[in-house]
């Protein structure tokens, strides 16, 4: 696809949607980073539904070390992977207060030190806390990107690499969430929506819905 294409599509979604953002509720740095890693094989809308009671008693490191494993688990066992999820959370938070003084390290390499961040976790919160023009794949960027044609990856760090020399700089910051919003409500994996979908004109995908 040829960079006035793509630069087209990134147009349309930021007319439609200005301001993207992480569909994920959170009330600092550090619940967005336990909300993310929650979020790991898991949905967004489910994973809402068990943070607000968490985040009220545990918003830091700390609090969250002081509630422990078992305090823990009841708040998100509705979540998928709840109690891998729960010792990493702990894990990450001891590894924060003990490595970088309670504070979340503003480098992606550090990030990925952490229990339970991974490349993808890491870039989101330099997107969704610091602003960062970071590019996180998750199953619906990987998928979006692939399907309508901004590139031909095999995985989602290829596909990094790809969407990082593709996509203009003025778009990088919200190209993410554009992706996965369209990932999510319209370009859908089963069957896409593609009459309503406001890029139909722009994408290469070969098999449309009618």
């Amino acid at each position: 696809m040829n960079r006035q294409k793509i630069d087209q599509i990134f147009s349309r979604f930021a007319v439609q949607n200005p301001h993207p953002n992480t569909e994920l509720h959170y009330t600092n740095g550090y619940t967005l980073l336990v909300a993310v890693v929650l979020s790991a094989q898991a949905t967004d809308a489910g994973v809402n539904k068990a943070t607000p009671a968490l985040f009220a008693v545990a918003d830091t490191p700390q609090k969250m070390l002081a509630l422990g494993l078992e305090g823990l688990k009841p708040y998100i066992k509705t979540i998928g992977l709840f109690n891998a999820k729960a010792a990493n959370i702990l894990a990450l938070s001891r590894k924060l207060i003990d490595d970088f003084g309670g504070k979340i390290p503003h480098d992606r390499e550090k990030l990925q030190t952490l229990p339970g961040v991974g490349r993808k976790t890491a870039n989101v919160w330099l997107n969704c806390a610091l602003g960062w023009p970071t590019i996180a794949v998750d199953t619906h960027v990987f998928r979006v990107a692939n399907r309508i044609g901004l590139c031909k990856t095999k995985t989602p760090e290829q596909t990094e690499k790809a969407l990082e020399k593709a996509i203009p700089d003025r778009w990088k910051n919200h190209a993410h969430h554009w992706l996965i919003l369209h990932g999510r409500y319209v370009c859908k994996a089963r069957k896409p929506e593609c009459p309503r979908c406001l890029i139909n004109d722009l994408c290469e995908f070969p098999n449309k819905t009618a």
